[in-house]
């Protein structure tokens, strides 16, 4: 992963006196904002796209089509709640990886079209990279070095933070991202997508202790999750009760006895990329 990159001056997205249209379009959540001096969220709007419910799933095309829609009307709601207008803008901030091809590529051309018919230098943005220094929007400066958890669609990664741009990657999934996890799961149980807050929600209300479902890789060294041992442990409890292995809502699962933990061992680390 490399630091934010683009063509453009980053003196005017990020000083004292910026004002940048950030753009994300990386999967099937449009989303815009506007930043004042590269911390303060002058406006921020996100359009979720319901149609994908239908499918159980996101599907890279009808969220293509759904950002070049919503684009236009956001940005300019954005601007106007921002109370800004485009002649004052700075800088144009966009995500260009990673992410679904089509959606980044919406993104991006809107932004390239946008920052070229005001002049105004065009920053491409490591979304992931993002996420690491997100929290300094709300806290201030990051402490570093710092050890940062990124929880973000198919990622599920820890990383050590040096410093902008400066970067150890310390374990990742090795299968099934912590979303895609509770996604499948959820849609076994007939929870529907996204699966996440449906699964949250019940789980408050649950006994922490009714099924003894695995904690993987807690005995080997290193700092690398798997979800996918965990998925199939549900999917194999909810197989007698809900026949030909689908879960189903209306179906209620015993709870089997109290599992134990295992302790885990001491973390390693791993080359960074």
């Amino acid at each position: 992963m490399s630091p934010a990159a683009g063509g453009g001056d980053h003196a005017s997205v990020s000083g004292a006196g910026a004002l940048v249209l950030a753009i994300e379009t990386s999967c099937d959540d449009t989303s815009v904002a506007v930043l004042e001096g590269g911390t303060r969220l002058r406006s921020h709007l996100i359009a979720a796209q319901d149609i994908h419910r239908l499918y159980g799933g996101v599907v890279p095309e009808l969220a293509s089509r759904a950002h070049l829609e919503l684009l236009p009307a956001m940005v300019k709601r954005a601007l106007a709640e921002a109370e800004v207008d485009a002649g004052e803008l700075t800088g144009i901030a966009v995500t260009h990886a990673p992410g679904l091809v089509g959606s980044l590529v919406v993104g991006i051309a809107f932004a390239k079209a946008y920052a070229a018919a005001l002049g105004l230098p065009l920053v491409g943005v490591n979304h992931i990279e993002a996420h690491l220094h997100s929290a300094s929007l709300e806290h201030g400066d990051s402490p570093w070095p710092a050890v940062a958890l990124v929880v973000s669609g198919g990622h599920t990664e820890l990383v050590e933070v040096r410093g902008l741009g400066d970067y150890q990657w310390l374990g990742a999934t090795l299968d099934d991202a912590a979303g895609e996890a509770y996604d499948k799961v959820a849609k076994r149980l007939g929870l529907g997508f996204p699966g996440g807050p449906a699964i949250d929600r019940l789980a408050a209300e649950g006994r922490a202790d009714a099924f003894p479902f695995p904690r993987p890789m807690l005995d080997r060294p290193g700092l690398d999750f798997s979800f996918s041992g965990l998925k199939t442990a549900v999917i194999n409890v909810l197989a007698p009760h809900a026949g030909g292995g689908r879960g189903h809502p209306g179906r209620q699962v015993r709870p089997g006895p109290r599992g134990d933990s295992r302790p885990g061992a001491q973390p390693g680390r791993r080359r960074g990329v």
